[in-house]
Formats: structure tokens, sequence, C-alpha cells
């Protein structure tokens, strides 16, 4: 029979898992949904498509470029998560685009495209709530509030942070996408605001009525 200590860490590592699978069906449904995606994804798309790189491609590169930041100034943020998040995401949103536009060559109308924003934003609630559970590490992207917080010794808190470094990116990949010529209405839209407005509200309550219960519910 498993010691309760090992049985906790399995659940976290499981719960890590799922939540970073989940993370990566968020983003491939943004994307897919053609409604706009979050903020971090907005500017990867946007410079990843200026570079002719794919996404996923870039995603880690600009993961490992915060990492060594964070390795610096925030180190108590990195952890197993931070690893398997920053190499995992983009090319699970890339198999999932892959998937269905390539091989199953499905041509989504309205109403599929709106099924596909309203899946990655509950999944995008799952993702992180799951993540954050776990505790075992954050994304490098989710550590730059955390850095700025700290850098300004907490003049400026975490949360007006996160918008600050939300709305950075957002116009880092708008420029990007503009110079590139590629279309606006697949990275910013209507699937940005509500990643903005219903992301924290759904990871709050998918964190107290699913990620928390589940990693503290004892075997029988």
């Amino acid at each position: 029979m498993l010691s309760v200590k090992k049985e906790t860490f399995i659940k976290r590592c499981v719960m890590m898992t799922t939540g970073i699978l989940f993370i990566g069906i968020c983003v491939g449904s943004y994307r897919l949904s053609e409604f706009g995606v979050d903020a971090f994804t907005c500017m990867n798309l946007g410079i990843s498509e200026f570079l002719h790189m794919s996404f996923g491609t870039w995603q880690l590169l600009m993961n490992a470029a915060i990492l060594v930041i964070v390795f610096f100034t925030a180190r108590s943020c990195i952890g197993a998560g931070t690893i398997v998040n920053m190499v995992a995401v983009g090319y699970l949103a890339d198999l999932l685009c892959w998937l269905v536009g390539d091989v199953l060559q499905i041509q989504l109308n309205l109403p599929m495209r709106i099924g596909a924003l309203l899946l990655g934003s509950i999944f995008a609630g799952l993702g992180v709530a799951f993540y954050m559970a776990a505790d075992m590490g954050i994304a490098p992207y989710d550590s730059v509030a955390v850095i700025i917080e700290n850098i300004t010794q907490q003049r400026i808190p975490f949360q007006r942070a996160r918008v600050l470094s939300d709305v950075t990116v957002v116009i880092i990949g708008v420029i990007f996408c503009l110079l590139a010529k590629g279309d606006l209405r697949l990275i910013i839209g209507v699937g940005t605001i509500c990643n903005a407005l219903c992301n924290g509200p759904l990871i709050q309550f998918f964190k107290t009525h699913a990620a928390e219960p589940l990693l503290h519910k004892t075997s029988v």
C-alpha cells in the first residue's frame, strides 16, 4: 500500500500533467475558433508567423529565454511543471490544429467555432486550476508578473503586473502580425476578451470544486 506522502506526490504529478494537457487543448481550441487567443499565445503567434516558424518551436524558444530571466530573479517559481509546460503546450496546440485541419480536414462552421471557443475557455480554467493545485512550478510567462512585483518591491502588485504584461505582449503580437501581413482576427478578438474576463473566475471555480478536492481525496 502506498504511503500518504507518495500517493500525494503521484496525484500532484498526474494533476500537473493533466493540467498542462488541458492548457494545450485550450490554446489549440482558441486557435481553431478564429475568435482570438490568450495574450501570450497572441504574441507568439504573431512573431512565429513573422519568422515563418512553427508556433510550438517559437513558444519553446520564448519560454526558454524567459526561463533564464526567471532563474536569476524568481527561482522559486521553477519546478517540474515549468519545464513540462514550456516544452509541451505549444506542440500540443500545434498537434490539435494539425489533426483537425490536415488529418480530419474539418472545416469549422460558425457553431463549431463557437464550440471551440467555449471549449478553450473551459479548458483554460481547468488546466490552470489543476496546474496550480499540483504546486510543481509555474510556466515561465506566468512568472513575469511575479518578477515585476518583486522588482518594484510590491509597488506594482501581482494583479496589475499581470495586466501590464498581458497588454504588452498583445501589442507585440499585433505589431508582428501586421508586419507579417497576417490575419489579426486569428490572434485577437472575442476569444482574447473571454480569456481575460472569464479565466480568473473559472480557475477559482475549478480549483475549489475540482482540483483541490481531487488532490486531497484519500484512497479507500
